[in-house]
């Protein structure tokens, strides 16, 4: 069987040397045997998960597919990292260390993906260099194969160690570019991170565009320029958000992309990923190969229906976050972002202040320095737009965090902060330049100490190093529930 990839005509090629005379159309035909494979990374127990329900789905509600998601020929299942560990301790009460090693156990035959924040591991701000090794080595011990790794800011020091560690326990380190629009973010620029990330040690390169602003035209020149400069496979990982996913996706293959983030149809669009199996019917069409079980895509589809029901009748799941959202392309709001600002303005009865959110969001960004909308920049723009809005004077009330982003503890802003804003701030201070996690004191064994007896392992440290309180109230409740467990013996008499 063969397949047309592309041709030459009038357009591109003006002035042939051949003895042709146009516009005669050549076409190059490849065997599909020699197409390009194409892979995908199912995103429905994370970043879609994420994105549509705020990471609300428990382990046992998706626990029945997980054998059949992994026989689906997926190139790696993302399943962890991202939110779902604070939603895991904060809402479902469930240990993220153990839901990690039971889909590892139920998968073992699919790579399992998580996504880091760097320095910030999976909080909200930079963890001494001990912590971070030790959370990237144990993820990997529980089950990780995969560790994507991304900087909100770009700031390449800010995920060397995670990228080193990972390295060190042989799971893939995957450097993340954190895609935006901006005057100071260019294809140069892009090219340039790309191949800082590819020094450091990074095996693979992900094209992360959190908001689905990356245009079709756009990623193929981003995918070629990439292709270029580093020799690695790359990925790309996109949103339906504006409606550019499925062209934009289509674009990046052209363009040479080896891996795109896809969520099984039943949980995709609106802020998710594209759907995987339309995604896979176009790309098995124009003759590339995806490796994909169409079946087990049909299975998988079919047990989240009910899932997306009830998060529906629940209200769990927004119509809000289901739509096209084209004002994305303006305000460059994230669907974690979006979700968790409808889901925080509900609970004020303040909903009707989301237009003026959306608007504030752009004008906070650019007072920044123009930092990506991505954990943890995306909750500190989106949180100091709604106090802005709220408080109708804008930084009549600034957030700590933005405080310390302002003061350098994140990074290195991508552009130049408001003077205003930082004189606001800082006074005559000068912002910290350095790598702040050089500032920080190792803090595991003291904290393993401290704990003593109420952390059994390793794994409920670095939980409470991410988030104490979360992590606290799940130990109480663990121990009360072994407390009040008995164990009995029935023996023939």
């Amino acid at each position: 069987m063969y397949a047309i990839v592309g041709k030459i005509g009038r357009d591109i090629f003006p002035n042939p040397t051949l003895d042709i005379k146009l516009p005669y159309t050549i076409y190059i035909i490849k065997e599909k045997s020699q197409m390009q494979k194409v892979q995908f990374t199912e995103t429905v127990l994370r970043d879609a998960n994420q994105s549509l329900i705020a990471t609300r789905m428990k382990f046992n509600e998706f626990e029945p597919i997980l054998s059949k998601l992994d026989k689906a020929g997926y190139y790696s299942l993302e399943c962890w990292g991202g939110a779902t560990f604070d939603s895991c301790l904060r809402y479902l009460k469930e240990d993220p260390w153990e839901r990690l090693r039971k889909i590892k156990k139920a998968c073992p035959n699919t790579k399992l993906q998580m996504l880091l924040r760097g320095q910030n591991l999976l909080g909200y701000h930079h963890y001494p260099d001990d912590v971070v090794r030790m959370f990237v080595k144990k993820s990997v011990e529980n089950g990780i194969d995969i560790i994507r790794i991304f900087d909100a800011l770009n700031d390449v020091k800010n995920i060397e160690v995670a990228v080193d560690e990972a390295v060190k326990n042989n799971a893939i380190a995957s450097g993340a570019i954190c895609y935006t629009i901006s005057p100071i973010h260019t294809l140069d620029s892009y090219v340039e991170l790309a191949k800082k990330m590819d020094s450091i040690g990074c095996q693979t390169i992900a094209i992360k565009d959190m908001v689905g602003i990356l245009s079709p035209a756009e990623a193929h020149k981003l995918v070629s320029s990439l292709k270029e400069a580093v020799d690695v496979p790359l990925i790309l990982h996109t949103h339906s958000t504006t409606g550019l996913g499925f062209m934009t996706c289509l674009k990046a293959v052209e363009a040479g992309v080896d891996v795109i983030d896809t969520a099984i149809s039943t949980m995709s669009g609106g802020t998710a990923q594209p759907a995987t199996e339309t995604l896979n019917y176009t790309l098995a069409e124009l003759g590339y190969e995806t490796g994909l079980d169409n079946e087990a895509l049909r299975d998988i589809a079919d047990f989240f229906k009910p899932i997306r029901a009830k998060a529906l009748d629940s209200g769990l799941l927004n119509p809000v976050v289901m739509g096209t959202q084209t004002d994305a392309l303006l305000y460059q709001i994230p669907g974690g972002m979006l979700s968790n600002l409808v889901a925080q303005l509900t609970a004020q009865k303040k909903l009707d202040k989301l237009d003026e959110v959306l608007l504030e969001t752009p004008r906070v960004r650019e007072d920044l320095g123009y930092p990506p909308l991505v954990t943890p920049m995306s909750q500190m723009v989106g949180v100091q737009a709604t106090a802005n809005v709220l408080a109708g004077e804008r930084y009549k009330n600034i957030s700590k965090e933005v405080k310390s982003y302002i003061k350098g503890e994140y990074g290195q802003a991508p552009g130049k902060v408001s003077e205003d804003l930082q004189k606001l701030v800082l006074g005559d201070e000068a912002p910290f330049t350095g790598r702040f996690a050089d500032t920080l004191e190792p803090s595991f064994e003291a904290t393993k100490a401290e704990l003593g007896s109420k952390a059994k392992s390793d794994e409920d440290v670095l939980s409470y190093i991410a988030f104490p309180a979360q992590a606290e109230a799940f130990f109480d409740k663990r121990d009360e529930k072994a407390r009040n467990t008995f164990k009995y013996t029935i023996r023939e008499v």
